[in-house]
């Protein structure tokens, strides 16, 4: 059975992300109780109520039992309040001159086109965790943060925005579409359902939506618009137009808008988040004491990996910058990369990343002025043509004659640019140490995954090379650990190191009243 076309057919596809996150298939579906449909994310009693009967129907189909746990849910409807306080990202996406679309398009295509509009919003914001709240004629009200609160909600936010206006772009409809997008951030009161039938929606109570969606009407066509609070969550993660301050109707004194242009070529998320503003490493100077022991094996060619382990914001890449920080002075090729949870499925993401950040590729480029620049970087470590001709293909840059031609299967490509890439490694270690950092392994994409692995396992051991891969708890490499390679899990801090990290805090602030 299609999970996804079984919820489409209750209404209810802003779950199938959720129920996908937790390995929800045709076999466990049957089973689901109204206490699992509660950790799912599935806030409403209306909505458990619908998937519960939904559910009872399939276990009659398959002569199943009903599970002892699901018990009715009488006292569930005798609620009376259900509202609770949150953050939330709200984005309100409209379709450009919709109006002039209905006086000269026939009804039945207009229809078709807002249909293929909302497919296409639904589609694109589900991919980054976002929740289609309303549908309002050629509008959409999408929340990010709710039912499902997530660290990185505006980030995701303002990543839907630029996708949402791509696709709609690339949308084959009767009429060439833009849309425009507002974006914003605040608290508000999230209660139960309002309304009945088509204007039925999640009610959030509060001024981000109305902020939102005036952002929206100031919004150039095919552009993002975003509040002054998303922007200040989402650091420097993205190249953002000033556009000053701004008289909102319906919004109380002037509002600071930004336009987000496209993601920025930033080295890391750590840094676009943190900036200059570091805090003192605190409780975890073993840690980075091994790293440096490490890293003095490494200098005179013994080769080591560590496999930096930790949950999700506990100081794995805090620990790096710390270790890139004490070898600033030192003599030394640094080699950085950073998987996505939106590319684990992109072969060779983290790498073309790093490739692009290290030759230089600008916005504006042409496709010759990037094979210009990639020329000028690999030249520098006398990397073959055949070689050259590899990369190249890989960050899809077409080929104008000045490469070799090669004849190759896709698989021995692969192959070929795999071992390509350890030979890079290799020539950068004969010039002096590399430090290599491969970051959030968990996302990685599998084809990084079997290149790391195959420097780590079989090349790195002899060379003047640290490779750190960090990793959250879930994360299990097939590599298969050998003498070189040590590993390193950050518990949580204790009260002294959490009291330490913000004592300097409580200075600043007292020192601004």
């Amino acid at each position: 059975m299609d999970l996804g076309h079984w919820l489409r057919t209750l209404g209810l596809e802003q779950y199938e992300a959720a129920f996908r996150e937790q390995k929800i298939d045709d076999t466990v579906l049957p089973s689901l109780t109204a206490e699992d449909l509660k950790e799912l994310g599935v806030g409403y009693v209306g909505h458990r109520r619908k998937l519960l009967d939904a559910l009872a129907a399939l276990r009659t189909e398959a002569g199943a039992p009903a599970p002892l746990s699901d018990v009715p849910l009488a006292t569930e409807e005798a609620a009376t309040d259900t509202a609770e306080r949150r953050q939330v990202t709200v984005m309100f996406s409209d379709l450009v001159g919709s109006t002039a679309l209905s006086a000269r398009m026939d009804p039945e295509d207009l229809r078709e086109v807002i249909r293929a509009y909302q497919t296409c919003v639904a589609d694109t914001v589900r991919r980054f965790g976002g929740f289609v709240a309303k549908y309002m004629g050629d509008g959409v009200l999408v929340y990010f943060g709710y039912p499902q609160a997530h660290e990185d909600d505006a980030e995701q936010a303002v990543r839907a925005g630029l996708g949402l206006v791509s696709a709609v772009s690339d949308l084959k409809t009767h009429a060439a579409l833009q849309t425009r997008v507002g974006i914003a951030t605040g608290l508000v009161v999230v209660g139960d359902l309002i309304g009945a039938g088509a204007s039925q929606e999640q009610a959030i109570v509060g001024q981000t939506p109305n902020l939102a969606a005036r952002l929206q009407s100031i919004a150039q066509p095919n552009s993002i618009v975003i509040a002054d609070g998303t922007r200040k969550l989402v650091g420097n993660l993205f190249e953002l137009d000033d556009l000053g301050l701004q008289e909102l109707k319906g919004i109380s004194g002037p509002v600071r808008a930004w336009a987000a242009l496209r993601p920025a070529s930033v080295e890391g998320r750590f840094e676009a988040m943190h900036g200059s503003g570091l805090t003192d490493l605190v409780g975890r100077e073993e840690e980075l004491g091994l790293l440096l022991r490490l890293w003095l094996k490494a200098k005179i060619g013994e080769g080591q990996v560590v496999l930096l382990s930790g949950e999700a914001g506990i100081g794995k890449s805090r620990l790096t910058a710390a270790l890139l920080e004490r070898l600033a002075t030192e003599p030394h090729a640094r080699l950085r990369y950073f998987c996505s949870p939106q590319h684990s499925e992109s072969a060779f993401y983290p790498i073309i990343s790093q490739m692009e950040r290290a030759a230089g590729f600008a916005y504006d480029d042409t496709a010759q002025a990037k094979l210009d620049k990639l020329d000028m970087l690999l030249a520098q470590n006398f990397t073959p043509r055949e070689d050259v001709a590899l990369f190249a293909e890989m960050v899809s840059l077409p080929d104008d004659g000045r490469y070799p031609t090669l004849e190759l299967t896709p698989q021995q490509r692969r192959q070929r640019t795999l071992e390509a890439l350890t030979r890079q490694i290799e020539r950068l270690a004969q010039r002096s140490p590399v430090l290599i950092i491969l970051e959030d392994a968990h996302w990685a994409d599998p084809t990084s995954l079997e290149a790391f692995g195959s420097a780590a396992l079989d090349r790195i051991r002899p060379l003047d090379v640290l490779l750190i891969v960090t990793h959250r708890p879930e994360f299990e490499p097939s590599w298969i650990e050998q003498p070189h390679f040590t590993t390193v899990t950050l518990n949580r801090l204790g009260q002294y190191e959490i009291a330490a990290m913000s004592a300097p805090m409580a200075f600043h602030c007292s020192s601004m009243k």
